[in-house]
């Protein structure tokens, strides 16, 4: 009879904490919202990036502050790769990723695996082979030497919008102001860094 007592009581005690942790989960107030994105600046990385990396690094430049800077970082020992990942003004994600490396590999890696197209569209007088994927898509123009893919969950027109305002021009420095995140209290931190 022992035996059944304490199995009872494990059950009844089991049931018991499961009614205080429902009774904590219902009364603690607790925000079920993601938390937002925060803008970053991005100047000093794309700075250190342009002048390090073996090709004209790009970034986007006369963009509506509805496009939001979320990541960025620069990895010389990754094949010169560059990330620069947006959110375009319906919350979707948006990136320009640079890099030497085989073009076939690092597409695959920042497309997520999309498929290339027979869809080409020249943008701002270069030509943009499209990619469409399960989970991203992307836009992809092979230059000498590098690969640069605007990609993401965004629609075709932001990234093309994105490609279109590509700019090889060097940032204004921090506290001259400018289109990419200035004045929004965002760490700048150092090229390699990065931020999301």
């Amino acid at each position: 009879m022992r035996g059944k007592q304490t199995v009872r009581d494990m059950v009844l005690s089991l049931a018991v904490i499961v009614l205080v942790a429902c009774g904590i989960y219902v009364f603690v107030p607790h925000d079920d919202t993601e938390s937002p994105a925060k803008r970053v600046d991005y100047r000093v990385e794309l700075l250190s990036a342009q002048r390090a990396a073996s090709y004209p690094v790009e970034a986007p430049k006369g963009l509506s502050k509805k496009w939001k800077a979320t990541s960025v970082r620069y990895r010389a020992e990754n094949h010169d790769a560059w990330h620069l990942g947006f959110l375009d003004p319906e919350g979707r994600y948006v990136a320009i990723e640079q890099s030497t490396r085989k073009p076939s590999e690092f597409i695959d890696q920042v497309s997520q695996g999309a498929e290339k197209t027979n869809v080409s569209h020249r943008i701002a007088g270069a030509t943009w082979q499209r990619y469409k994927g399960d989970t991203y898509n992307a836009l992809v123009r092979r230059d000498k030497g590098a690969t640069t893919v605007v990609t993401g969950s965004g629609t075709f027109e932001q990234m093309e919008a994105m490609a279109r305002a590509l700019s090889t021009e060097k940032p204004k420095s921090p506290d001259a102001g400018s289109d990419t995140g200035a004045g929004t209290g965002a760490d700048t931190g150092e090229a390699g860094s990065e931020k999301a």
